[in-house]
């Protein structure tokens, strides 16, 4: 089974599932934490050197007050109850999203656990926390604009990599894969450049019901793909 060094998944369906069993809705976000701990055990030991979580974007402060609370309460817990699970399998904590939006309790957490786990290098785990990727480019362009404005940039020296070195997600390996959950058929303002040639695959399961066995599938299709970044089958296939 081929692996992809990165896998960005857009976790999507807590709600309907908890909903189709007549649940609360906030049974389905904690059921969907257990899946967080399923995936992230088995790509590390699967060989994924990236997993980056869509976990929570700009649009969702929109929902009810109490389903947000709930959230904020069950990511705090997570980020404590996960600390030794991090630190003890040499995984490094990532974040990226308009962080200062959260919750003081949230973002002490996880700027703690951040610090505990920088050293670590078996797996990078971010965790995209208030996050939306159109204002992280219009962020970027903005950090561009002043360095060019203080003299500090000429115009002619931004180029892609320059560009991507404004992104949060900066020192980041572009993402393999990306899956989506729950048989959505769209992006949600999730990592726009960062995904430009990303394998996509999406399943109808929930994301509740996400566990290693569909992660497998994922990678197994993945696998079975011929990735060519604009080239040829023919170019590729070609003896250097």
């Amino acid at each position: 089974m081929k692996v992809p060094a990165h896998v960005a998944i857009i976790m999507d369906g807590n709600g309907r599932w908890a909903e189709g069993r007549g649940l609360p809705r906030v049974r389905g976000h904690e059921e969907g934490a257990e899946s967080v701990r399923a995936i992230t055990t088995a790509c590390r030991e699967l060989g994924c050197k990236a997993l980056t979580l869509y976990s929570f974007s700009t649009e969702n402060w929109k929902r009810p007050e109490d389903e947000v609370g709930a959230l904020m309460g069950l990511l705090a817990r997570y980020l404590v109850q996960e600390r030794r699970e991090i630190l003890d399998n040499d995984i490094r904590l990532n974040a990226v999203g308009q962080l200062d939006r959260l919750p003081m309790a949230v973002r002490a957490a996880l700027k703690e656990l951040m610090f505990a786990s920088r050293d670590n290098k078996g797996m990078v785990l971010t965790l995209a926390l208030s996050y939306g990727s159109r204002h992280e480019i219009v962020e970027a362009a903005r950090a561009l604009a002043k360095k060019c404005a203080s003299g500090r940039l000429r115009p002619d020296q931004i180029d892609e990599a320059a560009f991507s070195a404004e992104l949060q997600t900066a020192g980041l390996p572009d993402p393999d894969l990306l899956i989506r959950t729950s048989g959505e058929l769209r992006i949600s303002n999730f990592m726009l450049w960062q995904l430009a040639y990303a394998e996509i695959f999406v399943t109808d399961v929930l994301w509740p019901d996400f566990r290693r066995a569909e992660l497998e599938a994922a990678f197994t299709a993945y696998g079975s793909r011929e990735r060519r970044f604009g080239l040829t089958g023919a170019q590729l296939r070609k003896p250097t």
